[in-house]
């Protein structure tokens, strides 16, 4: 029996397709409320070891798609195999497209100044009938919270992409979620898929990201990020040395006890 999620390292990820993960979008769309999304990586969970507000959010989420082929190998590991990856970038391509379709209007917040407009105009290139809500880069900051949730909710925006970078997209989207709702009804942190879109930072061709090494060619095109990889052996190191031990034991707490 497949599991629909599984808990790696204290964190929930969802054991969807990109099948599995449109169809809770489009249902997410109909209902009332606002559902977080989060594209969960290794990055991720490393630094939910240390936050734990950041893990209670993503423990709270409507739903975390496994972004990322270490996540794979290590439900692989620990007997809990993931079906399949699910991206952030290809999310925000079919999320795009599933609005274009139906009329839902998408925000674009985040980034630096113009990227999110570049971004977003670079989607309705390849959606023409794709609402574009609004677009602003604002900041993550407390005190700017009031003024972005006012435009987002005067733009009458059903998708809202958040691109502020982890922890803080997803920690902006959770604080703000009520006053966003109704309006608002899926939320999703985006990382640097904008400067992607925008074309500020090469995307890894496409033999590169199935193979799932497009993390290499980013560090190898940006350097700079090298200290943040040291994310991904760190995160091997703790399912290798911790992962075991939890996953046992959580099956032992919930396997039935016999009378």
């Amino acid at each position: 029996m497949t599991r629909h999620s599984i808990t790696l390292l204290s964190v929930r990820i969802d054991n969807v397709t990109y099948a599995d993960a449109m169809a809770r979008v489009q249902t997410f769309l109909r209902e009332p409320g606002l559902h977080q999304i989060a594209t969960v990586n290794p990055e991720f969970v490393v630094m939910t070891q240390t936050n734990a507000e950041f893990r209670r959010v993503l423990n709270t989420t409507a739903l975390n798609v496994p972004d990322g082929v270490g996540l794979l190998w290590a439900s692989r590991h620990l007997g809990t195999p993931l079906r399949e990856r699910v991206t952030g970038q290809e999310m925000v391509d079919r999320i795009t497209a599933l609005a274009a379709e139906h009329g839902h209007r998408v925000f674009f917040l985040g980034a630096r100044e113009g990227i999110a407009e570049r971004a977003a105009a670079a989607l309705a290139a390849m959606h023409p009938r794709l609402q574009i809500a609004g677009c602003y880069a604002g900041s993550p900051a407390r005190e700017e919270e009031d003024n972005i949730v006012a435009r987002v909710n005067a733009a009458n925006a059903q998708i809202l992409f958040v691109a502020y970078g982890p922890p803080k997209q997803e920690l902006w989207i959770a604080r703000n979620a009520a006053r966003l709702a109704p309006r608002v009804s899926v939320a999703m942190g985006v990382g640097g898929t904008f400067d992607t879109l925008a074309g500020i930072v090469p995307r890894a061709p496409q033999w590169i990201r199935n193979a799932g090494f497009e993390w290499t060619y980013r560090l190898l095109r940006e350097p700079r990020r090298f200290k943040r990889q040291l994310a991904i052996p760190y995160f091997m190191w703790l399912v290798v040395t911790r992962g075991k031990s939890e996953h046992e034991d959580r099956e032992r707490r919930q396997k039935p006890r016999k009378e």
